[in-house]
């Protein structure tokens, strides 16, 4: 029997690369905090390890202890990581620093895996803005740099889906009867469900390929316009009234936004960093490698998608 390690597992995307390992009749561990909610973990055949990533020693103990109870993981999806925090240092320190900590670890206990998949971003795109994109794309690098270890990176782009909370303030202002458009010039989105991700994670998982980098995306592009209308569709929504909001004016309510959480101590969804995010226009990426190289081909479109995600939201009382 396979043994999965899979980081973050309690977030939207690590609870569902999760399911699909319990699925694949795996022993499936689910690396999270002691504090995290296990809410979409209640399966009685994941088992739970705590790994202190923040601490080079203990971490090498844990990995150490671990395997000579269990034995060595097979495989790990990396997943853990943050994209909203209070402070800016926070990315590098969590999406960076704790990566590289846990690389180590494991090339130190001598107890690298057949197989680590690193959840990256598209924001590590060349050049990237952001403090995010900058701490995933420095996550990227370091594992590049590391001889005979394994690996494979994924940038995945907007990813939505059941259990989701960004996508949906958006699905929930539609429903509402109002669109929220940053600027006027027209964005350039794609997107990838949740459910095709996991299979492109698991794709890379038993794929002998091994030192690449995929975009993770549906194959197409969308316009915000598209988007919303998408999601009127969905929703039986006959009218909505669209707002533009002057970008000038959104970078203010970011910055705003961002100085009242550090007040409250809570993170805000909208902050400078995401601010930054919001003004690009263009979140096109090539798919091709991916379907070429890992025999990858999208089953949820936009709409095929929004209706299974919408559908969730429904029946679980979030709309």
């Amino acid at each position: 029997m396979k043994k999965i390690l899979i980081t973050g597992a309690s977030g939207f995307i690590g609870s569902f690369l999760i399911e699909d390992a319990i699925g694949k009749g795996w022993e499936t561990w689910a690396g999270i905090r002691k504090t995290s909610n296990r809410e979409y973990l209640a399966d009685h055949r994941i088992r739970f390890i705590d790994l202190r990533f923040s601490n080079p020693e203990q971490l090498q103990k844990q990995i150490s202890e671990h395997v000579e109870r269990f034995g060595k993981w097979d495989y790990i999806i990396h997943n853990a990581g943050v994209t909203k925090c209070l402070h800016c240092d926070d990315f590098d320190k969590v999406n960076y620093t704790f990566t590289r900590n846990f690389i180590e670890a494991l090339e130190q206990t001598r107890n690298v895996p057949d197989k680590f998949i690193l959840m990256s971003s598209l924001s590590a795109r060349p050049n990237p803005e952001t403090a995010y994109g900058k701490s995933k794309l420095k996550a990227e690098q370091f594992l590049q740099g590391q001889n005979e270890f394994p690996h494979i990176i994924l940038r995945p782009t907007g990813v939505y889906g059941p259990r989701e909370k960004d996508y949906f303030l958006m699905i929930r202002s539609i429903k509402a009867g109002f669109d929220m458009t940053a600027g006027f010039k027209p964005q350039k989105l794609t997107f990838i469900y949740v459910k095709d991700l996991v299979k492109a994670a698991f794709l890379a998982l038993e794929s002998p390929i091994s030192g690449k980098t995929y975009f993770v995306a549906d194959g197409d592009v969308y316009t915000d316009k598209e988007y919303t209308e998408i999601v009127k569709k969905v929703l039986h929504k006959k009218f909505v009234l669209r707002i533009r909001v002057p970008l000038f004016l959104l970078k203010l309510i970011s910055a705003i936004a961002e100085d009242w959480s550090k007040w409250t101590k809570q993170p805000s969804t909208l902050n400078r960093d995401k601010f930054k995010i919001m003004k690009q226009r263009d979140w096109t990426c090539d798919t091709y490698p991916l379907t070429q190289e890992l025999g990858f081909k999208a089953g949820y479109n936009l709409e095929r998608g929004m209706q299974e995600c919408i559908e969730w939201y429904k029946k679980n009382h979030w709309i």
